[in-house]
């Protein structure tokens, strides 16, 4: 039995789009033995390796629209707290054990106290999870045994080093493609493109250990937490694993 691993990058609520890609390959009979996941990936990631269909995680951000619990934070840190959420996950993950996960998870994060990367392969999952969705900046920083931990993309937004040692195949999934632009007139959005440029450096440097990698186009221009555009992230990034697996050589060693 080959072991397949999937590694599902940050992306705020871009990130919905692993959640549209690992339905395809659940569809077509692709079960992962390995997940690793940083930010909105290790979201993505956790409910796959608890056993939640992907189609009904894209439910549970709909149902629970997870960015109307975040509410400003005291202090002066971050602008808004992160933690509220951890009692909407509760229902989801109420063992909160990364290695009790149907699926070994490896979650991003990053020890902003000593400045270096951390991968969570056991212990509380949901805390490990916040923390590595935690944008600094924007969100108050997570603590974990005192020491303050925020976003995993800001070392490795695409975390496929775990994977590596322990999978015959690795497939990747990105959802910050950026199309050619030639002109920008808003400053949030130049500020945007050129921190999204940056991490997807990382990533095309570490897209020649996947076997196959799915990067629906254009996804970069959604906004970070833009939830009306849940859906169409959804299916747009089905659509376009839909189209990896049928026309992936790759896809059809992974079957034989």
């Amino acid at each position: 039995m080959k072991k397949i691993g999937i590694v599902l990058s940050g992306g705020g609520i871009r990130g919905i789009a692993h959640l549209g890609i690992l339905k395809a390959f659940m569809n077509a009979g692709i079960k992962f033995s390995h997940v690793s996941g940083t930010s909105a990936g290790s979201i993505a990631g956790a409910f796959y390796a608890a056993g939640i269909d992907p189609e009904e995680g894209l439910n549970i951000f709909m149902k629970t629209r997870l960015l109307r619990f975040i509410r400003p934070a005291l202090g002066s840190l971050g602008l808004i707290s992160i933690e509220n959420t951890r009692e909407i996950l509760m229902e989801y993950f109420p063992h909160d054990k990364i290695e009790d996960l149907k699926v070994p998870l490896t979650i991003c994060a990053t020890n902003f106290s000593e400045g270096n990367l951390v991968y969570f392969t056991k212990g509380p999952l949901i805390r490990a999870i916040l923390a590595s969705s935690c944008i600094p900046g924007i969100f108050k920083p997570i603590m974990i045994d005192n020491h303050m931990y925020v976003d995993g993309g800001i070392l490795n937004n695409f975390p496929v080093e775990p994977l590596l040692d322990n999978c015959d195949y690795i497939i990747g999934s990105s959802c910050n493609h950026l199309k050619p632009v030639d002109k920008i007139t808003n400053i949030s959005r130049l500020m945007q493109r050129a921190g999204i440029m940056s991490i997807n450096h990382d990533m095309e440097r570490k897209a020649k250990f996947c076997n196959l990698l799915i990067e629906p186009k254009g996804m970069g221009e959604i906004s970070t937490f833009d939830m009306k555009k849940a859906e169409t992230i959804y299916w747009l990034a089905h659509e376009e694993a839909l189209k990896a697996i049928k026309n992936s050589e790759t896809f059809q060693e992974l079957l034989s």
